[in-house]
């Protein structure tokens, strides 16, 4: 395992494994900034023990946001449009503000970007889906892609199906897992967040690419053997 902290930035604190996670590094000794898009997550932020700001990924450039990631040795891009947002914001948040992040931790000097994605990433895309849905995953298969070809020490995270229920501790995790029944395989918010603190934490992990579901070994032990 790395150093006791670290210096980390999360783009999209406020979201529900962002906050998780916010918690797990804050707990860990780690200094948490956190990018929020409304002033009226601020207190929310805060509370967890992070350093909230404000910065609004979808009307600002990289040369505005690369000030906030200095000094930081992790950027966690957490941000997404969320549920019931449309296709134009998938491209917006899901994709272009994963690209605004990765131009920005160059400029800053960040060496390490870990990303969440999807599951679904890099399988074919159902033609029945909604046009939503086709272009969530387009965004972040296409985010992913962009992340690969930059010079950063970067890891991607392609959780199943997220759900709120109680994190379990044992995940079933590989560089790419089995196309069949992908859309129903889950895994909660909670041992999201701890697979991306363990990804903070450890930086054997490099270059990697990996899905993560709900499974049968204990998180540790089954992202050391990917």
């Amino acid at each position: 395992m790395d150093a006791v902290w670290h210096n980390v930035v999360i783009v999209g604190g406020h979201g529900k494994v962002a906050q998780l996670l916010t918690k797990d590094l804050v707990a860990r000794g780690d200094q948490v900034t956190s990018l929020i898009r409304n002033q009226t997550q601020v207190d929310s932020v805060a509370a967890l023990g992070a350093t909230p700001l404000v910065f609004d990924i979808e009307t600002m450039d990289a040369r505005d946001l690369a000030p906030f990631f200095k000094g930081a040795d992790t950027v966690v891009f957490a941000a997404g449009a969320g549920y019931g947002s449309g296709a134009l914001r998938k491209r917006t948040v899901d994709y272009g503000g994963s690209v605004l992040s990765q131009r920005a931790a160059l400029d800053a000097g960040v060496p390490r970007f870990i990303q969440i994605s999807t599951l679904n990433a890099e399988h074919p895309i159902d033609p029945e889906s909604d046009h939503v849905w086709k272009e969530y995953v387009r965004a972040k298969r296409d985010a992913d892609r962009a992340l690969r070809e930059t010079a950063l020490d970067w890891v991607i995270a392609r959780p199943g199906i997220l759900t709120d229920d109680p994190g379990t501790g044992s995940i079933r995790a590989a560089r790419r897992l089995p196309e069949l029944a992908v859309d129903s395989l889950s895994i909660p918010r909670a041992d999201v967040a701890a697979i991306l603190a363990y990804c903070v934490h450890n930086s054997h992990l490099s270059r990697l690419t990996f899905d993560a579901v709900t499974g049968s070994t204990p998180i540790e032990e089954a992202l050391a053997n990917l």
